[in-house]
């Protein structure tokens, strides 16, 4: 019972049966997806459809859960309003599953209005069927048309509703967010993430596998970083598993969230330094949102005619760097992908150090999160803008699970130093990622930054990268942005203290 004296719905009780309702449509083939919204579509060169949305990012200022907001009997009654409506109107009903680890799996149902079977289609693309009569653990109803925005989450019990937003990536994270807080809830943490397994030959010409996650907000290379091949040839090689949501669990397994497919951005997406995502983008199975095509179905990747945050829903079957799982068996390196141009290329970090880079989240905004504000420095917990639960927790969460873990940790620099006076390419970012997992990074304690940077690295003239030749006035900003640093942790009441003094 809520302390507004409603009972919270629950998946399995909050609608009829779907496949036993007049007005909803389960389970509907592609075929008839694609037909329900044909009016919406432009159908692109490559014979995939395109749509435009109204809303072309997360409403986050406009969403609220129950665990971590004040959620009164209004915010109850947006529940309500949202199945309602569901049980009134002629819907689309899918039922998916997030997962395929066996003690992290889940099911989720998500229900949309027929005419916006465009927002089914792309979560068919991103998450599995799930198995026949499968009871729903979590549940979805999204409302494009509702003439407020209000996003309302009710994680105990596994229930969204989206109202006023027809923007795809709500109906993916409404999912998203609810996996991570139940691997918290098992004793691990969900993590806003990529994983990847890279298969190394030993100088005895034997095999070894290093496994990599990657924790960085959208935009910030996240996505192109996990996707890429690492240049290695065969029998070596660089598998993409999970793209964007994992749940790091106790024993070191990394289970993924997304069995179908990604959920990448687009805009300047290049076929020669992302040719797999670039190949994937433009399959006929893809779908695209808020792309730029032409009246004659051209596509063009670099234009922001709608947004900056155009995106496509692409096939892990067309992916060629994607493996065929999802989950890492065991994670051996954890980077924080950062945009802060005071930070070297790649600094290795240890447990308290690690989790203050974790609950720090420095980067970029991104047009996936506000447009507005694109390119203002921002700071997200875990750049992770979906956690359910204190802050603070997860960081001593991670801090813990690392260390009994014993991961290696760094943080890496995808941006620039100073003022774009030296850009940090995706060569340069590949180069370490290689070899950091090769272990032929020589490593030395930096007094200057007080963090330990490499002192050679293989195929990358590191020198050229000395953060201090780069940015003006070095000193002066890196004790300004200790400082700052120390005033934002401090606002973690259950953050471990040993984390607070770990800023570097």
């Amino acid at each position: 019972m809520s302390d507004t004296g409603l009972m919270p719905p629950s998946p399995e009780t909050a609608l009829p049966d779907p496949t036993d309702a007049d007005n909803v449509v389960y389970d509907p083939s592609l075929e008839q997806l694609r037909e329900f919204s044909r009016e919406l579509e432009t159908t692109t060169e490559f014979g995939s459809p395109a749509y435009v949305s109204e809303q072309r990012s997360r409403c986050a200022d406009r969403t609220k859960n129950a665990v971590d907001d004040e959620f009164d009997a209004a915010d109850h009654a947006h529940i309500e309003t949202a199945l309602d409506y569901a049980r009134e109107h002629e819907m689309v009903c899918l039922d998916r599953r997030i997962g395929r680890h066996p003690d992290h799996t889940y099911v989720g149902r998500y229900y949309v209005p027929k005419r916006y079977a465009r927002i089914a289609l792309t979560v068919t693309k991103l998450f599995e069927p799930a198995e026949t009569g499968a009871e729903p653990d979590f549940l979805t109803v999204q409302i494009p048309d509702h003439d407020e925005i209000a996003i309302r989450v009710l994680p105990d019990t596994g229930v969204t509703a989206v109202l006023g937003s027809d923007y795809s990536g709500e109906a993916k994270k409404s999912f998203l967010r609810l996996f991570m807080r139940r691997a918290k809830q098992r004793g691990g943490l969900g993590l806003h993430a990529g994983s990847k397994r890279v298969t190394l030959e030993t100088d005895d010409s034997d095999l070894e596998t290093v496994g990599q996650v990657f924790l960085g907000l959208s935009a910030t290379g996240k996505s192109t970083l996990t996707a890429h091949g690492l240049w290695l040839d065969d029998p070596e090689s660089a598998t993409m598993l999970q793209d964007d949501v994992c749940a790091l669990l106790p024993d070191g397994t990394v289970a993924g969230s997304e069995g179908n497919g990604l959920y990448i951005k687009t805009i300047g997406l290049d076929p020669d330094e992302q040719p797999a995502m670039y190949d994937a983008a433009t399959h006929e199975s893809a779908v695209l949102e808020n792309v730029a095509v032409d009246d004659d179905g051209a596509v063009d990747f670099e234009s922001d005619e709608h947004t900056s945050n155009g995106r496509a829903a692409i096939l892990r079957e067309h992916l060629s760097s994607a493996g065929e799982d999802i989950d890492l068996e065991a994670v051996d390196q954890v980077f924080f992908i950062t945009r802060n141009p005071v930070m070297p290329p790649v600094a290795k970090l240890s447990p308290e150090e690690a989790a203050a880079a974790f609950m720090l989240g420095e980067s970029i905004q991104t047009s996936a999160g506000d447009p507005s504000k694109a390119g203002e420095s921002i700071r997200v917990v875990g750049t992770n803008p979906f956690i359910v639960g204190p802050e603070g927790e997860e960081g001593n969460r991670f801090r813990d699970l690392i260390d009994d873990l014993d991961l290696d940790c760094f943080v890496l620099n995808t941006g620039h130093l100073g003022n774009h006076s030296k850009d940090i390419g995706v060569n340069e970012s590949v180069t370490l990622l290689r070899e950091l997992a090769r272990g032929t990074v020589e490593w030395t304690d930096s007094e200057a930054i007080d963090l330990t940077i490499p002192r050679s690295v293989p195929g990358l003239d590191i020198e050229a990268f000395a953060v201090s030749d780069h940015v003006d006035n070095y000193e002066t900003k890196l004790r300004e942005l200790r400082a700052e640093r120390r005033e934002y942790l401090a606002e973690f009441d259950e953050l471990d203290e040993a984390i607070e003094d770990a800023v570097y």
